[in-house]
């Protein structure tokens, strides 16, 4: 019986449902005020006994849903890689509380007044959440979210039913319903979920999509937070340790099936190093899955909609004249299997007019195309949407700021892939297509905070009523002396 067959049915929450939880978390916030710092501690530690209480139960859930799911894989994105997160807040929460003082305007604070800014929490946000990793982009962004001072309101996704259960259970279980709720449906409840007067509304997925969010949260001004995605290119140097290289491109590529926002979409390399790299990355690939079919650490495609949607990638440049290079260790027959798996496949040089060149790949396919020099590659980038994560390979100093610095992106990692969204003190998100606002550190704390500027002035009365008509001399001499170079 495959995974589909032995889906349990989604309940659908209804609209008024949602409002209703909508309504109760905004005056819940209104009632209580500011959260204190032990408020907000105590949510995050609920979060993470959640997380470390109920792994195996995630493990199983994202099996039941993916069909296999690698378990150890589970345990480090979904499960420990969402810790680190939520941890870094609990610790720095105090502090990011603090008010900022600042600069007041001369000479005002010379003569008694002040200005500070206090971050003040703002109140519900939801939060839609995808299926590649359901647990970690459901839990991780509370450590923003509650560090803020706020609640949330999860919107998990109908692709991975038995996640998305589980993740109800968990929340009803750990958190009062003011504080934390879900509501589960498909795409008609995402659509009831969207237009809800959220206070922010954050939402991690594919790019079309997120022009029918905003739209949607366009009708209530609800500020937004896109985590998109995009087609994170890879730029490998002449100086780069192609070994190496290759080992640590297919490891990102391969986790998760390569079922990721920040997986490296294609891969450029020095003219005449094309062969050089494939031959590297198969050799990689057999080293992590000697078999690929029915081994465990090897993760399937969700389901048949993405697994007929990467098969047609591969036809669409098969029919256009490029070479596929399947990386099949053991030689398995595909053609019948209980799961959706596709094994790492390599495209060589493909056109531009080719659908892996211009749709996010969201799977294990891998484009590598050759370039002549690094403007040409740095060109390649810039001609194209800016892409949620940039990866640079090689030890030349000099052409990796040229690269990092020519180029826009959401974040970068040198001589790795991914791992930039691991740094618990960086901020994560995109530009442009690939996204807007981020989380992470104290820039999440700031994403999810209103900051309120609070002036207090001078007590002496001349200077408050520098500006009070009528006007004279004296006030043409202050106006002079300010509008000055």
């Amino acid at each position: 019986m495959s995974a589909a067959e032995n889906m349990p049915e989604l309940p659908e929450t209804p609209e008024q449902d949602i409002r209703r939880l909508v309504d109760m978390q905004k005056a819940a916030h209104i009632a209580e005020g500011p959260m204190t710092a032990a408020r907000r501690i105590d949510l995050i530690d609920r979060t993470i006994a959640l997380l470390v209480d109920n792994g195996d139960a995630m493990v199983d859930a994202l099996m039941a849903d993916f069909g296999n799911r690698s378990p150890e894989g589970t345990l480090a994105t979904d499960v420990g890689g969402t810790l680190g997160a939520l941890k870094y807040a609990k610790k720095n929460v105090k502090k990011w509380m603090k008010p900022s003082k600042r600069h007041s305007m001369f000479p005002l604070g010379l003569l008694g007044a002040s200005t500070r800014v206090e971050y003040q929490p703002l109140g519900c946000v939801g939060n839609v959440v995808p299926w590649n990793f359901p647990f970690n982009l459901c839990f991780g962004p509370m450590g923003s979210i509650f560090a803020a001072g706020n609640r949330t309101i999860i919107k998990p996704s109908e692709f991975t039913v038995h996640s998305s259960i589980l993740t109800k259970e968990l929340c009803e279980k750990y958190f009062d319903e003011s504080d934390v709720a879900v509501a589960l449906g498909g795409p008609e409840t995402g659509a009831s979920f969207a237009k809800q007067p959220f206070d922010h509304l954050l939402f991690t997925g594919a790019t079309p999509i997120a022009s029918h969010i905003m739209r949607a949260a366009a009708e209530n001004l609800t500020p937004v937070t896109l985590e998109l995605g995009g087609k994170s290119p890879v730029i490998v140097s002449d100086s780069a340790d192609f070994k190496k290289t290759a080992a640590r491109v297919m490891t990102g590529k391969t986790l998760n099936a390569g079922q990721i926002c920040l997986a490296p979409d294609y891969v450029m390399v020095p003219e005449g190093k094309v062969d050089e790299f494939v031959a590297e990355a198969s050799a990689s690939v057999e080293a992590m899955f000697p078999t690929l079919k029915d081994n465990p650490d090897y993760t399937s495609v969700v389901n048949q909609r993405h697994y007929d949607r990467l098969q047609g990638y591969l036809d669409d440049a098969r029919e256009k004249g490029a070479k596929i290079v399947e990386i099949n260790p053991a030689n398995e027959d595909f053609s019948q299997q209980p799961h959706h798996k596709i094994p790492p496949t390599i495209v060589v040089e493909p056109g531009e007019d080719m659908k892996v060149m211009q749709e996010e790949i969201f799977g294990p396919i891998l484009p590598v195309k050759s370039y002549k020099t690094t403007d040409e590659a740095i060109g390649y980038v810039n001609d194209h949407d800016r892409p949620l994560g940039l990866y640079y390979f090689g030890n030349d100093k000099g052409e990796e700021k040229r690269v990092i610095n020519s180029t826009t992106s959401g974040g970068v990692t040198v001589n790795d892939v991914i791992t930039h969204i691991m740094q618990d003190d960086a901020p994560f998100g995109g530009v442009g297509p690939s996204g807007t606002g981020a989380y992470h550190g104290f820039e999440g704390f700031i994403n999810f905070s209103h900051a309120k500027t609070i002036f207090r002035q001078s007590p002496f009365e001349f200077a408050a009523g520098a500006l009070r008509p009528p006007y004279g001399e004296s006030t043409r001499k202050m106006l002079a002396s300010i509008i000055k170079k």
